[in-house]
C-alpha cells in the first residue's frame, strides 16, 4: 500500500477512534472539547468583527479583508487545541461509516453530540463576550450586526449552496493538517483556505452558532430578520449543505475514491 495513502486514512482512523474513545470515557469530557470549539470560534468572530469595524472607519471596503484574515485563526486555535467541531465531525463520521470504523448509529451518536454542545458553548461564550467593555453600546450599523442581517436575508437555497461550499473549503483545510507535516505550513495553509469561505460570506453552521449569539446579546435594538423562524431556517439549511460538502464531497468522496487502487492515493 502506498506510504501516503496509509498515513492519510490510518491518521484518519486514529482519529476517529480517539473521538470515539472520548465519548465513551465521558459524554461530559467530549462536550467541554465541542463547546471549547466553539469558545475560540467566538473569540476569532469578536476579534474580526472589531479589526473590521476600526478598518472600515480607516479605509472603507478593507473591512471585510480584515475580518476574513483574522477569523481564519479561529480553525487554527480549534486544531491546535484539540477541539472537537461539529462540521469537521461531518467528514470524520461519514469516513467512519463508509469505512466501517463505526456504525450508523454510533456515528450519529457521536456527530449529534459533537453539535449540540457547540451550540451550547457558542451560545455560553457569546453572551460572556458581549459583557466585555469593547461590546458595550456597539452603533447599529456596525459590522457584525450588517453581518448578521445579510445572513438573515438568505433563501433557504443560498443557505444550502453556501454551506455547501463553506465545508468544502472548511474540510480542505482540516485534510492539509493531515496531509502536512511543518506547522508552520499548517498555519499558513488554515489562513488562506479558511481566508475563502470567510471573505465570500459562505454559511457555517458552527460559526453562525457563535455570530449569531454574540449579535443577539451585543445588540441594543432588534437586528432585522432575526425571529426564531429565521434564526432557525438558517441553521437548518447551513447544517445540510455543510453535511453535503464536508461528509458527502469531501469525505465519502475521498473515501471512495481511495477504496482500492494501489497506485494512485490521495
Amino acid at each position: 500500500m502506498d506510504a501516503n495513502y496509509r498515513g492519510l486514512f490510518y491518521s484518519l482512523e486514529k482519529s476517529i477512534e480517539k473521538k470515539k474513545h472520548l465519548l465513551d470515557a465521558s459524554v461530559m469530557g467530549y462536550g467541554m472539547r465541542a463547546m471549547l470549539a466553539t469558545l475560540f470560534l467566538t473569540l476569532g468572530t469578536s476579534i474580526a468583527v472589531i479589526t473590521a469595524q476600526y478598518a472600515e472607519g480607516a479605509m472603507p471596503g478593507s473591512g471585510k479583508f480584515l475580518y476574513s484574515f483574522m477569523f481564519s485563526w479561529s480553525l487554527i486555535m480549534i486544531i491546535y487545541m484539540n477541539a472537537e467541531l461539529g462540521t469537521s465531525n461531518m467528514m470524520y463520521t461519514t469516513v467512519a461509516v463508509h469505512r466501517k470504523f463505526l456504525s450508523f448509529k454510533n456515528a450519529l451518536i457521536l456527530l449529534f453530540t459533537c453539535l449540540f454542545f457547540n451550540l451550547i458553548g457558542g451560545i455560553i461564550f457569546s453572551y460572556l463576550v458581549s459583557l466585555t467593555s469593547i461590546f458595550q453600546d456597539l452603533p447599529a450599523d456596525h459590522f457584525l450586526f450588517s453581518a448578521i442581517e445579510g445572513k438573515l436575508g438568505k433563501t433557504p437555497l443560498q443557505i444550502f449552496t453556501e454551506g455547501i461550499l463553506a465545508n468544502v473549503i472548511v474540510n480542505t483545510a482540516v485534510f492539509s493538517t493531515i496531509r502536512m507535516k511543518d506547522d508552520a505550513g499548517k498555519v499558513i495553509a488554515m489562513v488562506f483556505i479558511i481566508f475563502i469561505f470567510a471573505f465570500l460570506g459562505f454559511e457555517h453552521l458552527i460559526a453562525n452558532f457563535s455570530s449569531f449569539p454574540l449579535a443577539y446579546f451585543s445588540a441594543n435594538s432588534p437586528i432585522v430578520g432575526m425571529t426564531i423562524s429565521g434564526v432557525l431556517t438558517n441553521f437548518l439549511f447551513a447544517g445540510l449543505g455543510n453535511f453535503v460538502g464536508g461528509g458527502l464531497i469531501i469525505g465519502l468522496s475521498y473515501s471512495w475514491l481511495n477504496r482500492k487502487s494501489p497506485v494512485y492515493q490521495d
